[in-house]
């Protein structure tokens, strides 16, 4: 008996063999950011001059249709609107770190560490003031925040066993991470207007402001850390004896230590820039306070704020020490995030870096 087979397809011309040539991908991207650099030099804009070069990088998957077939054209036309999603992303970022580098970083020197505003008008003084009062409401946020966050997170992972307790908490923790912050600036606002009366301003209340924003964090980030500790190394824990305290204390919380440390680090970058709450119940202050309970304190956002916002006569240094403080934040906040990335790889477990 003779059988006869399906029609096939033919994919032949989608199988052409030839090949563009092997930089053709690179003569590409350097001949659209030669169009492209070349269109912003003559005057045709920013946003014109890119999407120049966009339409520059899309002759390759056109010209892969013509030489490679369809298949092939199709998998570079997916290519270069990935990396342009990508290079879109960047742009903002790269745009911000440029301005901001630019206009800072002339502000910068030992003077501008040094010295605070006090009696200073016009040209001179620094940031000595709001220096000393970010890294003091945001550490004296980090001592509030880390203990209530670390012990709701083990709770939640470890005792909770999904009762109605443990999934309100929960949602209240998914809910608090979505508050805008001048929100937790007005909460610490009305806590401490309780005990001190209308028009407080503590430095510990910007503290209590902040731990609002930072405990869910914490709490997320802790509880997922703690999740991937695998059950085994606690059931060992068990057959020996341990309490689960102990287990918790010795097995749990050094496995998950790299994971805990790096999320609270994020969540201290996370605060430590914000602005509405610190100039709700801080204030801010052109003189230096040590003491978190007592008077206005200034801080790094909060400065430069007020540095845009009044500026004085002539405004032009005032607006130059703002440039700098904004500077120092983003260093500070970097440096925070390279912390956390250093923190991470070295207390990981060697199979994981």
């Amino acid at each position: 008996m003779t059988t006869t087979l399906p029609p096939t397809r033919d994919f032949s011309h989608d199988l052409r063999g030839a090949q563009l040539p092997t930089r053709a991908p690179q003569a590409i991207v350097a001949l659209s950011l030669v169009v492209g650099g070349g269109a912003y030099a003559l005057g045709v804009g920013p946003l014109r001059s890119v999407l120049l070069a966009w339409f520059v990088s899309l002759s390759l998957p056109i010209w892969s249709a013509f030489v490679e077939g369809s298949r092939k054209a199709t998998d570079r036309l997916v290519t270069v609107l990935v990396t342009s999603s990508f290079v879109l992303a960047m742009f903002p970022l790269v745009s911000i770190l440029a301005t901001v580098i630019s206009k800072g970083a002339a502000v910068l020197s030992a003077e501008f560490f040094t010295y605070s505003m006090r009696n200073v008008v016009g040209e001179g003084g620094g940031i000595y003031q709001a220096l000393v009062g970010t890294l003091l409401i945001t550490g004296a946020a980090t001592v509030i925040s880390v203990p209530i966050g670390l012990f709701a997170a083990i709770y939640l992972v470890e005792y909770a066993d999904e009762n109605r307790l443990s999934r309100w908490l929960r949602f209240l923790v998914d809910v608090m991470t979505g508050i805008p912050s001048i929100v937790a600036g007005l909460f610490a606002y009305a806590l401490f207007v309780l005990f001190f009366g209308e028009g407080v301003r503590l430095g510990i209340g910007g503290s209590v402001a902040l731990s609002v924003l930072m405990i869910p964090v914490v709490v997320r980030s802790s509880e997922e850390m703690l999740k991937l500790v695998p059950n085994e190394l606690r059931e060992a824990a068990y057959a020996l004896g341990v309490p689960k305290w102990r287990t918790v204390a010795k097995v749990v919380l050094p496995t998950a230590l790299a994971g805990i440390v790096t999320g609270i680090t994020l969540a201290i970058a996370r605060v430590i820039g914000e602005t509405a709450p610190l100039l709700i119940i801080a204030g801010a202050a052109d003189s230096v306070n040590f003491n978190l309970f007592d008077g206005r304190m200034a801080t790094l956002p909060v400065f430069a704020y007020a540095s845009v916002r009044n500026p004085g006569v002539p405004p032009e240094f005032s607006i130059d020490r703002a440039w700098g403080a904004a500077l120092v934040l983003l260093l500070i906040v970097m440096l925070l995030n390279l912390i956390a990335r250093l923190v991470s790889y070295y207390f990981s477990p060697k199979g994981e870096r």
